[in-house]
């Protein structure tokens, strides 16, 4: 009992990973029940010694399948995390002693390979490209969108190539994607009038026909490190552009991730995940 709030606080095991610095809370809901509202969620995200990109929910197993939820940190429920389930797919092998696990999010089926010594290959499924399932605000060229933000030196940020791939996501390819300030146009893109549910914002540099560098914004998480569903994105907007060839590596600052896509094909994204550390935490 916490005599200064009179609430009772429950410690509960959890697990923590990270994929390329992308930090994750997994809270295992197989065997108990345990629900916590948005505010709760932001209280234990402001707390110094948690730090996570997602907070993740696994549930209980339906026919072999695991169905995940994912929260950011500010409490609102999101419909996929790259690496959070490349994270999640590793814990359960472990646990399961199988190489090929199957995901469940709210907005599609995953499917997860382990193909090494703490890597992860993961079937991210199919791009969405028409302006009502991305979603946008107004039906638009969604390969070509200009946004009117302006950065210190007064540019325009145009001909952003905007898909879902699981969550919305807009990316604007740039010569050198550190020297954007991301910590201001982020959120004011993230929330701009075209997107109806906010939108992950990229910028990247594209290194060579194999190679591009990214620098993201995630959509109620802010600037981390990684992020895996804005690296299939930008290597699909890149493809599609004819920037890079069909199989491309994402760098961060903490490694790649392997991108596969195939125009009108699944994507497939492959790269490391970290140790699984078990914590406690007070709820």
């Amino acid at each position: 009992m916490n005599k200064d709030t009179n609430q009772i606080m429950a410690l509960i095991n959890a697990y923590k990973m990270d994929g390329l610095g992308n930090n994750f809370i997994i809270l295992d809901r197989r065997e108990n029940d345990l629900a916590l509202d948005k505010n709760k969620i932001i209280s234990l995200a402001s707390k110094k010694n948690i730090n996570f990109d997602q907070l993740i929910f696994l549930e209980k197993e339906e026919n072999n399948i695991y169905p995940i939820t994912i929260f950011n940190p500010d409490g609102i429920e999101v419909d996929a995390c790259g690496n959070g389930s490349r994270c999640v797919a590793y814990l359960i092998s472990k646990e399961k002693k199988q190489s090929t696990i199957s995901l469940r999010t709210n907005e599609r089926l995953l499917y997860a390979e382990i193909v090494g010594e703490q890597s992860v290959k993961l079937n991210m499924g199919k791009p969405k490209f028409n302006w009502k399932e991305i979603p946008l605000s107004k039906n638009m060229n969604n390969e070509v969108v200009d946004i009117e933000v302006l950065d210190m030196d007064g540019n325009q940020y145009k001909n952003g190539f905007c898909l879902n791939v699981g969550n919305p996501h807009i990316i604007f390819f740039v010569k050198d994607c550190f020297k954007i300030d991301i910590k201001k146009l982020g959120p004011a893109i993230e929330k701009h009038k075209y997107f109806p549910k906010r939108s992950n914002v990229t910028f990247a540099q594209v290194l060579d026909k194999k190679n591009i560098t990214i620098n993201v914004w995630e959509r109620g998480a802010g600037l981390t490190k990684a992020c895996g569903t804005a690296a299939c994105a930008t290597a699909v907007a890149a493809i599609k552009k004819n920037l890079v060839d069909k199989d491309c590596n994402i760098r961060f600052k903490e490694g790649d991730l392997i991108i596969n896509y195939n125009n009108n094909d699944n994507i497939f994204m492959t790269g490391p995940v970290s140790q699984i550390e078990k914590i406690s935490i007070d709820i």
